[in-house]
Order: C-alpha cells, then sequence, then structure tokens
C-alpha cells in the first residue's frame, strides 16, 4: 500500500515537471549546474576550506575535514552501491515513453540518488565542521537532486531517499570517526 502511494506521487511529480519546462538557456544552465554535482565542486570547496582554515584544520585531528569527508562519502558509497544493486530501480526515462534522459545518467539504476546521497554525506560533514559554508553545500547537494528529477534520471523518492541516507552515512562516518581517532592519537 505505501509502496504504491510513493510510485504514484513520483509518476505524477516526475509528471509535472516534463510538463512545465524553463526556456532552453535555463536548461543549458542547469546541465551545467547538474554536472558539477559528479563530484567537480569538490576540488574547488576543498581548495576555499584550505585557503580559508589552514592546512592544520584540513587535515590534522579529529577536525580534519577533509578525512571527515572522506570517511562519510566513503560509508556513503558502500550504502549507494549495495542499495542500488540490490533493488535495482529502473530510471523514469525507462519507464515513461515521454521522458527522455536530460543529463547522463552515471549508472543503470535509480534509487537511491546517488548525486543527493553522496554529495550530502560530504555535505554534512563540512556543515558539521563549518557552518558557514556547510549549509551553503547542503542546499547545492539538494538542488542537484532535484535538478536530476527534472531531467529525468530521478524520481522525488530517489532523491528523499539519497537525503535519507546522505544523513545517515554522515552519522555512521562520524560515530566511527569520534570513536577511532583517539586511537591515534
Amino acid at each position: 500500500m505505501m509502496l504504491s502511494w510513493i510510485i504514484q506521487l513520483d509518476l505524477r511529480f516526475s509528471d509535472y515537471l516534463h510538463r512545465h519546462r524553463f526556456s532552453a538557456h535555463t536548461e543549458q544552465f542547469f546541465k551545467f549546474y547538474t554536472r558539477l554535482g559528479d563530484g567537480y565542486i569538490w576540488l574547488l570547496i576543498f581548495l576555499y576550506l584550505l585557503w580559508t582554515r589552514g592546512v592544520a584544520e584540513m587535515f590534522s585531528g579529529i577536525s580534519g575535514i577533509l578525512w571527515q569527508a572522506l570517511a562519510s562519502t566513503g560509508v556513503s558509497l558502500a550504502l549507494y552501491w549495495l542499495i542500488k544493486l540490490k533493488v535495482k530501480r529502473k530510471r523514469p526515462f525507462a519507464v515513461i515513453e515521454s521522458v527522455e534522459a536530460g543529463v547522463p545518467p552515471l549508472d543503470l539504476y535509480s534509487f537511491p540518488s546517488g548525486h543527493t546521497m553522496n554529495n550530502l554525506a560530504a555535505g554534512f560533514t563540512v556543515f558539521y565542521c563549518v557552518p558557514s559554508v556547510g549549509w551553503i553545500i547542503l542546499l547545492m547537494a539538494l538542488s542537484w537532486g532535484f535538478l536530476r528529477i527534472y531531467f529525468g534520471v530521478h524520481w522525488l523518492s530517489d532523491v528523499v531517499g539519497g537525503f535519507i541516507l546522505g544523513f545517515f552515512s554522515f552519522l555512521i562516518a562520524h560515530f566511527i570517526w569520534v570513536q577511532l581517532i583517539p586511537w591515534f592519537r
């Protein structure tokens, strides 16, 4: 019953987005912007944090933002592949005849949204360590997820699931990080 309700919501939301399109110029910008969620933006974020926070805060001790973000991303990727290969949900463009993939999908299956999940896992880490920058990263990751719905490569529930699993990945990695770091000092 619950699964049927989610599927109907996904179909309605995708149908609405595909009937209400932006201009070609705006879509080009959105395509560029959503590709930043493929991981390209993280180098700029890293360089910005390195410049504003310094080498010591980026690499050392319990406040090593880079190491914590990598741990969160590692947990996220492990959960992502485990779930994605188990669920094997088809993407909207493979289910709805009138929908075309507006951006290339990075893999075959839809659930969960890896863009949302992996970027939020690292984003929650940055938010925890540097809230003044982290909230921007969280908003970017969510917007990338919703643009993936707009471009027909994800369902709404993929993005919501990616959000929940990204936060869960951060929590697992943070718990492990806090437990293990004292052993290395």
